[in-house]
This record gives C-alpha cells, structure tokens and sequence, in this order.
C-alpha cells in the first residue's frame, strides 16, 4: 500500500512541475482530462447560472401536467460536439429556440470562471450553431507553433491567436496591411517572420527600408528590388506603378471577351489567367512609412507627394494586379500630410503592437473595431511580439509573433533565393549581392604549395 502513496505523490508532484514549468505538457498529460470532465459536469448548472437557458416548450409543460409529473427543468443549448486540441477545448453547440449567438459572446468571460479555464472565446459558424473556444493555459506567453499549418497560395501562418488558432497572412482575402508599433514592440520580428514565411511562395519580394536597408537588406538574395533612401523609393514605386499598368494590358488581351466564352472564363485579375501566362504577384514591404512621408524643403515636399500617390494608387489599383502592400511604422496619422488617411483607408488588415499612446492606436483601429483600442494600449512592455489584429468586419483577436533571429530569416531567404523573379521593370532596383562562399575564386598568387621534403 505504501508504494501507492508513494506513486501517487510522484505523479502529483510531476503535475505540479509541468504545470509550473510546461503548461503545454501538463494539458497534453493532465488538464484535458481534468477539463473535459469538469465542462461535462458542470455544463447544465453553468449555463443556467449565466442565463443561458430557455424555458420547456408549451408541449412539454402541458404533458407534465397531464401526468401529473413535475415541471421539466429549462434546457441549455445542445453540445454538439467536444473536440480536444493541444491548448484548450472546442464545443460545437446548438442553440435553442429564442437563444442568440451574442448571449454566448456576452457571457465567455463568466463561463471562463466557471469552467476554470484560461480564456473562452465564441463565434456564430452558421444560424443556431456556435463554437467555443478555450484555452487550457496561456498560448501566448511561450509561442509554440503547430507542425502543421494550413497553408496555401499567398497565405502564410505568422502568428498564433490568443485562443490557440494560426493567425494566417491571406493576400487574397486581405490584400493590404497596416502593422504599427512602438519601438521594441515587437514589429520588426513580426515583418522578419512574414518574410521568412514569403520566402518559400511563389511571389516577388519588393522593399523600402529608409533606415538604411538595416532591417530588410540582410534578407537581399530573396528580394527583386529593394530602395534604402527616399529618393530611390520614389523611382521603385514609379516602376511599381508602370509595372502594374503592364499588367493591367495583360489582362484586357487575354479576357477575349466574346458570345462564345462562358462568363466564368472572363479574366478580371491575375489569378483568372492561365498558369503560363499569369505574372508572378508582389508583395511591397514598407519599414518606417513616416520617413517617406517626412519633408523639410521644397524639393522633399514634391518627392514626398509624389511617393504618397504612388503608394495610393497601388493600394487602390494593384489588387487585381498582383501587388499586395505591408505597410509598417510606428505611427500613421494625419499629421504626416494630406494623402495619409487615404491610403490608410485602403489597408484592410490591421496590426498593432505595444504602442506609446491611445492616439496611436486609434489610428489603426478607431475606424474598423473601437473596442480593439483599449486592447491595444494594454499591452505590456515585457511582451515584445504582443499585437492585436483586427479587419474592417470589426472582429479584433490578441495576438503573438514566435520569435525569430534575423539569423534564422536570413538563412531562410538564403535557402529559397533560387525563386526570387526576375522582373525587368525593376531590374534598376535589384540587390547587389556579394558572393557566397561557394562561388568564391582563391587566386592563383594566394595558393601555397607544401614545401617538398
């Protein structure tokens, strides 16, 4: 009997330490089973607690009196189907009659306490069908991505969600991005994981790095055109510009719209062309966006109008021309200039890391999700890769970017240079690359022969 005891503490003990130490573990070993039977039990007292409950049918009450049987309790929404992960719970349920999907969203913060979890979340899949999400422990303070992610054309994982999801980056679903933050936020690690994630897809990489190419030009031999100064960034984007107006007459050639063609096979973008002719998509990276906007004499305010017209132009037209924008900064106000909040207008995909004020934040989500703000001048300093996320549906998510060294971006770029395209409208703008080790010739003079015995 002793030697129960002892196994008993052993594993308590081991419990212990892995939920101190590996969360993760300890929900892989221990918490799923412990929430799994603590939901079930709990389910029909909890939901009644939060008000989730409706009345018995008429049909039902009129039965019980009949049989002279006691009332039937009211009934909460049916469990539809409890599937386990590897950081939390998903139940599918049912909703009654009269019940509605907002009363679910409404109460996740009690149902959070009474099932004692880290964090529930909820969204509508269809009418009368919600999904529970929650977490058995806290996702984003040691980001660990899952070995399998859905990926796809244009669509790369880049951060995990606070309910334990893949946050993926859809250029086709979200074609342009707005990603601020403070400094040491986190946003620079952030565009070094997009990169990186770019890095293997079948897509041309073009960037503007004013602070002297220190961000983006160690990830050159992935790039087909990279500008480390205003003026540079001005002449790219002109090129931009004109390769996007290419693409366009591309487009109206191959549309061969006459009585014959089915309406389906009508091309109005690039990705309605057949692979042989169809051109190779691009993504424009732009760091410290305020340094292209920024002037002090006559000559800088022209360049900066013009490069803000050009950036305007691409986020209005370059969707169905392939060109996706990720603009970055660490802030994007009107008081960088008239233009500013058109072009802001047009990004889509929202990002905010730790910023210094709720100004700031406001400016990324004060026009699509308001509730988002507080959210994001909560961040705290001690968590660098912290962001909340958010698109003009209005939904907004916690997010966190796994940490990756520049090291490990450049080998990533350096692993998949071979799929960098060639583009001739920006063959002005190309890196220049040293070369690689490899491909260095010892001279002739530098070879020292052995000495002879």
């Amino acid at each position: 009997m002793s030697w129960l005891i002892v196994l008993l503490v052993l594993v308590v003990a081991a419990a212990g330490v892995l939920r101190w130490r590996r969360p993760a573990w300890y929900w892989l070993t221990f918490g799923v089973t412990f929430a799994t039977l603590r939901v079930l039990v709990r389910y029909g007292s909890v939901m009644e607690a939060c008000g989730l409950t409706v009345p018995p049918p008429r049909w039902r009450l009129a039965v019980a009196r009949m049989a002279n049987r006691p009332a039937p309790a009211s009934r909460a929404p049916r469990i539809l189907r409890v599937r386990l992960t590897r950081t939390g719970l998903v139940l599918r349920l049912g909703l009654r009659p009269g019940q509605d999907a907002f009363d679910v969203s409404a109460s996740c913060d009690r149902l959070r306490h009474s099932f004692a979890m880290y964090g529930v979340t909820s969204r509508e899949l269809r009418s009368g069908v919600v999904e529970l999400r929650m977490t058995g422990y806290d996702v984003l303070k040691r980001v660990q991505m899952p070995a399998r992610v859905d990926t796809g054309p244009m669509r790369v994982p880049v951060a995990l969600r606070e309910d334990g999801a893949v946050h993926y980056r859809d250029y086709r679903t979200v074609p342009h991005a707005l990603t601020l933050g403070a400094t040491k936020s986190g946003k620079s690690v952030y565009q070094r994981n997009l990169v990186a994630e770019l890095a293997a897809q079948n897509v041309a990489l073009v960037g503007i790095d004013c602070k002297q190419g220190v961000e983006l030009f160690p990830l050159a031999r992935r790039f087909s055109a990279l500008a480390d100064n205003p003026d540079t960034a001005a002449e790219l984007l002109d090129a931009l510009v004109a390769h996007m107006e290419d693409v366009y007459q591309l487009i109206r050639a191959e549309q061969r719209i006459t009585a014959d063609v089915p309406d389906a096979e009508i091309a109005a973008d690039i990705w309605d062309l057949p692979e042989t002719l169809r051109p190779t998509p691009i993504v424009l990276l732009v760091d410290e966006v305020a340094e292209l906007a920024l002037f002090a004499t006559k000559d800088e305010e022209k360049r900066r109008d013009r490069i803000i017209t050009a950036l305007a132009r691409l986020a209005q037209l370059g969707r169905a021309a392939g060109i996706y924008l990720e603009i970055c900064g660490q802030r994007f106000g009107s008081e960088l200039g008239k233009g500013i909040t058109m072009l802001r207008a047009q990004l889509t995909g929202r990002t905010a890391h730790r910023v210094n004020d709720e100004t700031s934040a406001a400016m990324a989500f004060g026009d699509i999700a308001p509730d988002a703000v507080l959210a994001a001048i909560s961040i705290p300093t001690d968590a660098p890769g912290l962001a909340v996320t958010g698109d003009s549906t209005g939904g907004w998510a916690r997010i966190r970017t796994p940490h990756t060294t520049m090291r490990q971006a450049v080998n990533a770029c350096n692993r998949h240079a071979g799929l960098t395209p060639d583009l001739p409208g920006l063959a002005d703008f190309r890196p220049e690359l040293p070369p690689t080790a490899s491909l260095v010739k010892v001279p002739a003079a530098a070879v020292v022969e052995p000495a002879s015995i």
